[in-house]
């Protein structure tokens, strides 16, 4: 699933790599995490080998998975009180009551501290799984599709929490979507069959590689299953023939205008 990925990621920068399903995106996050071996090569982070000292860069690693690892008999805060006791279990009990606090105030889930995790909408299960991430200083933190299965309003909100959180951090996370990794990206790396396909900031690869402006549209939250995409695209096609529909995902139609 990857083959012969060499990649630098630095310390203030976020880094996204981006992708097809199947390009080998959530593979790679699962041997930076631990969760995979492999094959042959190995992985440095902060000079500690992967392979011989997982434990320690487990201490200084937060990471947010594709899916939600939420209990849902558990409120927000008991979460990430939950995880701060495994994560930092020498800090005091102030140090870290404040630093939830502080979290939770952060990632705008300090209203909802209170509720059970099974009650929180999509968006905001997304934002602690983020929050989880971030919590105890965490130098690395690895985000699998952040944004995946939230509303477009929501996507927006998460951008801004990982953009405010990346001083003295290393982030990478992954994703498929072009717009979200040209907002937040210091560096972008495209994935194709496991291998690495190109790398930059988001201005040297629209100067290199750049096919014109894209347009993306945001569906109304009730009636995302009633858009006509087809009526859209003629619309636009009227006005600019050589415009075409690049992606219809969830709540969002992204066209390349010429």
């Amino acid at each position: 699933a990857v083959d012969n990925l060499s990649l630098n990621f630095y310390e203030g920068n976020i880094t996204s790599l981006l992708g097809h399903n199947g390009a080998g995106k959530t593979t790679t996050i699962s041997i930076l995490t631990g969760l995979f071996p492999t094959s042959s090569g190995t992985i440095f982070v902060y000079g500690k080998d992967i392979r011989t000292d997982q434990e320690v860069i487990r201490k200084n690693m937060g990471v947010c998975m594709q899916h939600n690892v939420l209990f849902n008999y558990l409120t927000t805060k008991e979460h990430l009180l939950l995880y701060g006791y495994i994560k930092v279990p020498h800090w005091s009990k102030q140090e870290l009551y404040q630093e939830v606090k502080r979290t939770l105030k952060e990632t705008g889930l300090y209203s909802h501290r209170h509720k059970l995790a099974g009650s929180l909408s999509g968006g905001m299960k997304r934002k602690l799984s983020i929050a989880i991430a971030l919590l105890g200083g965490s130098r690395v933190v690895i985000l699998d599709e952040p944004t995946t299965g939230v509303d477009p309003c929501s996507r927006r909100s998460i951008w801004e929490i990982i953009s405010k959180n990346k001083k003295g951090r290393t982030i990478i996370l992954s994703t498929h979507h072009l717009d979200e990794a040209e907002v937040l990206s210091d560096r972008i790396a495209f994935l194709e069959h496991g291998g690495l396909r190109c790398c930059g900031s988001p201005f040297y690869l629209k100067e290199m590689f750049g096919d014109g402006y894209h347009l993306t549209l945001t569906k109304k939250k009730n009636m995302v299953e009633e858009c006509d995409t087809t009526a859209v695209t003629s619309l636009i096609q009227s006005h600019l023939p050589e415009a075409y529909l690049k992606e219809d995902i969830g709540g969002e139609l992204v066209y390349v205008l010429p």
